[in-house]
């Protein structure tokens, strides 16, 4: 049983002992006007504070891969830290067992920052969905390898009827035709098999030339926008940035080399370039 597996099925466990009840667009909409409503999130992606890549930072503690990654693990303070240097969105873990995220650094963080928010986590039912914009986000992660079609398209569209974003997580070729036959606006390349958590740039590489070829995908003649590219895991230094913004990267997803780093918002600036 592979990292990811093991994960699911933890998942499950877990899901199972949510209180049953169906999740529609409007109970997600409710539920968002009580709390005040939503950020952003794929706005401030196509319109970067800083540079032409935008950054999503993570505020991530462990790792199945990596273990413990930041000793003095502070939420809040690493969510304003990531803000001040100039971060468009923020992902937080919530997973426990596996990464020690917690719902409750969700909730601190949006009330510390004015940044969208996303709930990174394993989604494999609707009332995760709801969990996640009780708790505070504005979006959450739907990853394509661990949900068929029938769920990634239903999940997906509970998402965007509420109003929030979706980002889609893929790892190879026949999960992005299937986000995109999703309608997803936001196509998220894992660069880390999460089967055997290999890390490899070249997989956005990769992935992006089908993504270009695509139909959909580049502005049509009504001024819609085209879906968008977002890069995640692996980036350590300026160079993957530049060498990822090549082949059409819009956005990234920035955990691991920003956490280990003793001054976060420096870490911040050498990806932005200065």
């Amino acid at each position: 049983m592979s990292i990811l597996d093991t994960i699911v099925e933890e998942k499950r466990h877990e899901v199972a002992r949510l209180p049953q009840r169906s999740v529609s667009a409007t109970d997600l909409k409710a539920t968002l006007a009580a709390r005040g409503g939503s950020r952003d999130f794929a706005g401030a992606l196509r319109q970067p504070k800083r540079g032409p890549v935008a950054l999503i930072a993570e505020v991530k503690k462990a790792s199945p891969s990596a273990g413990i990654i930041r000793t003095d693990f502070d939420p809040i303070r690493i969510a304003r830290e990531y803000e001040a240097a100039g971060a468009s969105c923020l992902s937080v873990l919530t997973d426990q067992r596996f990464f020690q995220g917690s719902l409750d650094h969700l909730e601190q963080i949006r009330r510390a920052v004015r940044l969208p928010l996303l709930r990174k986590d394993f989604i494999i039912d609707e009332r995760q969905i709801l969990e996640a914009v009780e708790w505070g986000a504005d979006a959450v992660l739907l990853i394509a390898a661990i949900l068929n079609d029938t769920l990634l398209q239903r999940f997906h569209a509970l998402v965007a009827g509420a109003g929030l974003a979706a980002l889609v997580e893929v790892h190879e070729e026949v999960d992005l035709d299937r986000a995109l036959a999703a309608g997803a606006q936001l196509i998220g390349v894992n660069n880390r098999d999460l089967k055997t958590f290999k890390v490899d740039l070249a997989t956005t590489e990769r992935l992006a030339e089908r993504f270009s070829s695509s139909p959909g995908t580049t502005q049509d003649a009504a001024g819609s926008s085209p879906p968008l590219l977002v890069a995640e895991s692996g980036i350590h230094a300026r160079a993957d940035v530049e060498r990822l913004a090549k082949c059409g990267v819009r956005a990234m997803l920035v955990g691991e080399s920003l956490m280990r780093h003793a001054d976060i918002g420096a870490k911040a600036r050498e990806l932005f370039g200065g």
